[in-house]
């Protein structure tokens, strides 16, 4: 049976989330503010061999700006077998081409085109199934599925194959629990994608897949390797980000009454909202660089080549940088955060993540008056993970 196969069957991406959807931390960030004050850059020793942890604003900013000294090729070992070459892992020059290569696609006249014809769609859809309810878990019934079925939506997939990309996705950021499903979901999407390429090729339409095969800077374009390969990175990363990101800032609303009713009160607040929640709890605690000459930071020596965890969740809560870091203040004066990056690797699809979080709390916000968390709800609802970071449930009442 192949995994297309299988992948049609029933299942729930919930079962087992320790492993396979966010992890059993519940709160890292005492032990993240300790090893600023401690250790802000850590030798780790473990099994795999030896690499550094970086935890202060400024130290992260550093890696992460010097692209030439901190390279992104640490990625290839892993993430190369299971994506094929991307721009996660490239170096510059070749990351700046094709990043101008991809990057059309994600323009603010385009967005603007998919918030008015594809995701306001998708998520009053979504809503529209729970909306005469009374109650709801905003997690599993519009956080996951929602920006599933936009990024399908923007590639031009049939809505009968969503429930393999969320499989797929899931999948492939379970690598490090279970390496043979991550490398056999990887091989499903080539496999999948590859007959959409060549009908796209020779019949261009309206869709993203269409825009990466007409792509072009500078005579050169995208072989056919390098779309299943940015295909294969934007399927987790579309996915991933938003649902996390906007789990998170509903949760953290709802957690926060006075801040939900001033956001409900005065919608331009949101914005700022979204960018203190991204702050406060990012959907993705750490990244990955290697130096390619041997550097020091605040005097612990770094050979070239070793594994850097930079860790942008602690970077997020440093209070060299940010007043009352543990504390979520949407009118705080917004400052530069991690929560996408920095530098030359700034997460490219960011801005698509912040629209689609921006309709799906405002659809909320409008369509769910009196929204509140369910005091008899027995299931705990909070955020958790050690690498990715989100909310699996978050039981409502609203009318």
């Amino acid at each position: 049976m192949t995994l297309v196969s299988a992948i049609a069957e029933p299942f729930d991406p919930f079962a087992g989330a320790e492993q396979t959807v966010v992890g059993a931390v519940r709160d890292p960030y005492p032990a993240l503010a300790e090893k600023r004050r401690t250790t802000p850059v850590e030798v780790v020793d473990e099994d795999f061999g030896r690499h550094v942890e970086i935890y202060t604003y400024e130290d992260v900013e550093r890696v992460l700006r010097d692209n030439h000294t901190f390279s992104s090729t640490v990625y290839v070992e892993v993430m190369g077998l299971l994506m094929g070459h991307t721009i996660l892992e490239m170096d510059e020059p070749e990351h700046r081409l094709h990043r101008h290569l991809v990057s059309h696609a994600f323009r603010q006249k385009v967005l603007a085109h998919w918030e008015d014809a594809l995701v306001g769609g998708v998520v009053d859809d979504l809503i529209d199934r729970f909306a005469d309810r009374g109650r709801a878990d905003l997690v599993r019934e519009l956080t996951f599925p929602f920006p599933v079925k936009v990024i399908a939506g923007i590639l031009g997939l049939p809505e009968r194959d969503y429930v393999h990309f969320q499989k797929w996705s899931l999948a492939l950021i379970s690598v490090a629990y279970d390496f043979d499903r991550a490398v056999a979901a990887s091989q499903s999407l080539k496999e999948y994608f590859g007959p959409i390429v060549d009908q796209r090729r020779a019949e261009p339409a309206e869709d993203l897949i269409s825009d990466l095969c007409q792509a072009e800077v500078d005579g050169q374009r995208l072989s056919d390797e390098e779309i299943f390969a940015f295909l294969r990175l934007l399927l987790p990363a579309g996915v991933e980000t938003t649902y996390r990101s906007s789990g998170n800032l509903l949760f953290a609303l709802l957690t926060h009454p006075d801040q939900l009713d001033a956001v409900r009160r005065d919608r331009s607040l949101l914005p700022q909202a979204i960018e203190e929640g991204l702050r406060w709890e990012p959907p993705l605690l750490g990244i990955m660089r290697a130096p390619t000459i041997d550097v020091e930071i605040r005097g612990v020596a770094i050979p070239a080549g070793t594994a850097v965890g930079v860790n942008i969740g602690s970077a997020n809560r440093d209070e060299t940088r940010y007043e009352r870091p543990d504390e979520l203040d949407m009118r705080r004066d917004p400052k530069q955060h991690m929560a996408f990056g920095f530098g030359p690797h700034l997460f490219l699809g960011m801005h698509l993540a912040r629209m689609e979080t921006r309709v799906a709390v405002s659809a909320v916000l409008d369509r769910l008056p009196n929204l509140r968390l369910d005091p008899a709800d027995t299931s705990d609802a909070h955020i958790h993970g050690d690498i990715f970071r989100s909310p699996t449930t978050l039981p409502v009442l609203f009318g």
